[in-house]
């Protein structure tokens, strides 16, 4: 028998929760996907984030719902949305349904929230996951231990009316200091990040090298009363109105700190503790010292550990071990994750014996050893060990792994199977707009200074060192590893290469936002090295399976050894006699990833860091070949990486592949006459009807063959004349357009005369210019996506339908002519 009709529908059932058992508080907060919350009333609070809450909780319609699914779901479901980032957590997390709830302390889940290799993309709801399995052990334990209370609403009436009078304090909030708890200590650190540590005068790299972390400062921010630390055994001190190192404790070395002043003159520092309240409560303080793990900083914790890798690849990776290897290869070969997280690669394998699994952190190590207790994981406790394998000795490896390294016929038959850290110089997450920049952490290993001079530049990345120094110290053993493709493609890996020299045996691609944390478009390959035969990498066919798991079709890879690039091309159009300046185009690197960053503007001042070549009445037709050769195909995962090249010669004796670029790129830059003459209307006044004359026309002139006297110019130099052909078409002869490029240029045209009916326009407006008159600006200055007039945006459909075709046209020239292999 329950409280509650067991058919009640959920919200229902949470309105007679909130008004039999919490009357008096606020249950009106939504907060994300999270069912219920529980608040104080009346509160008065500057931001969301310092709205107290009292409890989150998951509610499930019925009865008889397990509530350590019910409590793991809602762990996932706060973990997945960083809910602790926006709010302050509650003293405790609960699950409810007709028949009764559950209490949790939210700091018994907390370490979920902080494991390096947990997947927050698996959904909630779903009990199947390894993420569920593992939150719902988690909450077993505390179950076990009595920390995790159970209450039946009718039979436990008494006792929960008690729990909750005890527990929640039912007053009404009014304007105070927030108290710092156990629970909430992280996200607060979070918005002292952005508040105090920039008010704080200390080199955060120089002083990070040393150890010596904000969290320190934090903490001595924390334990102190008056501005002043009461923990005198803490790596920092708060003293009045600076900050002061423990030379002792800290042996900071060359940086020799005795006291850190504020920038400020403290007041950032002064207005954040003015909303906090300090100290914490005197049994909370060893609590929040000893978890000064969970406080790193995000680029730390990236070098401790790679993105999560998905079940689905983990199950793929290890089908193609054992097709290359044989259905027996865990029986015959030894197995070493030398960065293993919390061990999710090595899920499924079976052989114990043969399995060593190594991480940087002990909270890592302790978990794989209680996964491994509960049988989720096969690993014998003395085969999981903290090792750093960038900076430690292997004489610190356990007897039984050394010797296997160090006979050279066991290590022939070892395999380092990984998922190395990405943090680099310029990672996955700056690239789109996401993160810092990670020279400091990967040049500070000591693998690094060993082998920086071999491998050259590459030596930045994280990834590069765990290979570089598995495959000297560790020769003849096989690599399996998940990694981008720059191992295989990037110009910075060529001396890498060089001395890399094994043969890749097998390799799949997936896309890369299919693994946490990772949001760029972009393939991750999963490699089988074998480093018993001795090659430089020039070219591998690949697997290519979707995100679901589904095979697509095989993909050739190249290392672009020996080939020119696109960019060199364009340089190689510099400077031509005679040549008139008619903008500039900019260019960076060689691949789909950076295509965005090549256009043509006006001129080379408009842009920050100008990389690329003026566009000039000499190299108008290769600059618009090589805009149209860069954004006709659409950049995708799968393509990515791929490099364009300088072209054969063919294109020159293509008069429609010419001409259908300049087309495309006509409506295709951005040039805007407010930064110089606009030589780029491919019309006269009279055919768009222009009210007065245009201040160049040079376009329609070069376009109809009244530009230039002769098709060659000729140069003297010391050897006697030189002769330089003018482009191969325009300028001294009328350019034939195919239909495909005469229909976007008589869309165009009509978009142009509409525009010149207008009051009050520019008469030497480029297509930038027009669109930005109808469509306007945003609140931020981007330029909004569409207009209010409705024929403007018939006639800018019907534009950009016209040079869709055209594109489609383009593509199959851009192979056939080897801008792109396919």
């Amino acid at each position: 028998m329950s409280k509650y009709d067991p058919n009640i529908r959920e919200e229902e059932l949470k309105n007679r929760v909130a008004t039999d058992w919490f009357d008096g508080f606020d249950c009106s907060p939504i907060l994300g996907n999270i069912d219920f919350c529980v608040a104080l009333q009346g509160q008065e609070v500057d931001s969301i984030f310092d709205l107290e809450s009292l409890l989150w909780a998951e509610a499930k319609k019925g009865v008889g719902n397990n509530p350590i699914d019910s409590l793991a779901q809602l762990v996932i479901t706060i973990g997945k949305a960083r809910t602790f980032d926006h709010y302050l957590p509650p003293p405790y997390l609960g699950a409810f349904d007709a028949r009764g709830i559950a209490f949790i302390p939210f700091h018994l889940v907390q370490d979920i929230f902080y494991q390096n290799d947990f997947n927050w993309n698996v959904t909630p709801s779903d009990h199947t996951t390894r993420e569920f399995r593992l939150v719902s052990k988690h909450l077993e334990q505390h179950n076990i231990s009595n920390e995790l209370v159970t209450y039946d609403f009718l039979r436990d009436e008494v006792e929960l009316r008690h729990f909750i009078r005890v527990n929640f304090k039912n007053v009404t909030a009014t304007p105070r200091k927030r108290k710092i708890n156990k629970n909430n200590f992280v996200p607060i650190f979070g918005k002292w990040l952005e508040t105090v540590k920039p008010s704080i005068s200390i080199n955060w790299d120089e002083a990070k090298v040393e150890g010596l972390l904000p969290a320190d400062f934090y903490l001595a921010d924390l334990i102190s009363e008056n501005n002043k630390t009461l923990r005198q055994r803490l790596y920092v001190l708060l003293v009045s109105d600076h900050y002061k190192y423990d030379a002792h404790i800290n042996k900071l070395g060359t940086l020799q700190f005795g006291e850190v002043q504020f920038n400020d003159n403290q007041r950032a520092h002064t207005e954040f503790w003015n909303r906090y309240e300090r100290p914490p409560r005197g049994d909370y303080w060893n609590y929040i010292i000893d978890r000064r793990d969970i406080l790193v900083p995000q680029d730390i914790r990236e070098r401790r550990g790679s993105f999560f890798t998905p079940s689905r690849w983990v199950n793929l990776s290890q089908e193609y071990l054992a097709d290359y290897f044989g259905e027996n290869w865990q029986d015959e070969y030894y197995i070493w994750d030398c960065c293993a997280g919390t061990g999710n690669l090595l899920a499924n394998l079976n052989n114990a014996p043969r399995i060593w699994a190594s991480t940087l952190d002990q909270p890592d190590v302790d978990a794989m050893r209680s996964i491994a207790a509960n049988k989720g994981l096969n690993l014998l406790e003395k085969h999981i060990f903290k090792f750093d394998f960038l900076n430690d000795s292997f004489d610190n490896l356990p007897d039984s792994l050394k010797q296997v390294i160090n006979d050279s016929e066991k290590r022939k038959r070892l395999i380092i199977y990984i998922n190395p850290p990405y943090a680099e110089a310029g990672n996955v997450k700056q690239l789109s707009g996401h993160g810092v920049n990670k020279t400091n952490v990967a040049v500070k290993m000591k693998t690094y200074e060993q082998y920086k001079d071999t491998i050259g530049i590459a030596g930045r990345e994280l990834f590069a060192q765990f290979l570089i120094r598995i495959y000297t110290e560790i020769p003849d053993a096989y690599i399996a590893e998940f990694l981008t493709l720059k191992i295989l493609q990037a110009p910075n890996f060529e001396k890498f290469r060089d001395v890399f020299k094994a043969k890749l045996e097998k390799i799949f691609l997936v896309p890369a936002n299919t693994f946490d944390n990772v949001e760029g478009k972009f393939p991750i390959g999963f490699y089988i090295w074998n480093t018993q035969i001795h090659e430089i990498f020039t070219e591998a066919v690949g697997d290519v399976y979707e995100r679901d798991g589904n095979f697509l079709t095989t993909k050739t890879l190249r290392s672009y050894a020996g080939y020119k690039t696109l960019t060199d091309w364009m340089i190689s159009t510099r400077n031509r006699p005679n040549e008139m300046i008619i903008g500039f185009n900019q260019y960076q690197g060689y691949d789909f990833q950076n295509a965005s960053k090549n256009r043509i503007e006006t001129t080379k001042e408009q842009i920050p860091h100008p990389r690329g070549t003026y566009v000039t009445s000499c190299n108008l037709i290769e600059s618009c070949i090589y805009i149209a050769v860069r954004h006709v195909i659409e950049a995708t995962w799968l393509n990515d990486r791929d490099q364009f090249l300088y072209p054969h010669d063919s294109w020159k004796d293509d008069k429609q592949f010419q001409s259908d670029c300049l087309a495309y790129t006509l409506f295709n830059n951005n040039i805007r006459s407010q930064f110089g003459a606009n030589h780029w209307i491919p019309y006269t006044e009279y055919e768009v009807g222009a009210k007065d004359s245009f201040e160049s026309h040079f376009m329609s002139d070069f376009i109809h063959g009244k530009w230039g006297a002769s098709s060659v110019v000729s140069e003297p130099t010391l050897f006697g004349p030189r002769e330089t052909p003018k482009p191969a078409i325009g300028g001294t002869q009328p350019i034939e357009f195919s239909a495909a490029a005469q229909a976007v240029l008589d869309a165009g045209r009509e978009l142009w005369r509409y525009y010149h009916q207008q009051p009050e326009v520019n008469v030497n407006a480029s297509f930038y210019d027009i669109r930005e008159y109808f469509q306007g600006r945003n609140d931020k200055g981007v330029m909004n996506t569409d207009s209010a007039d409705v024929h403007y945006m018939q006639l800018l459909h019907r534009l950009r339908e016209t040079l869709h075709t055209l594109s489609e046209q383009i593509v199959p020239k851009v192979y056939e002519h080897g801008f792109l292999l396919r």
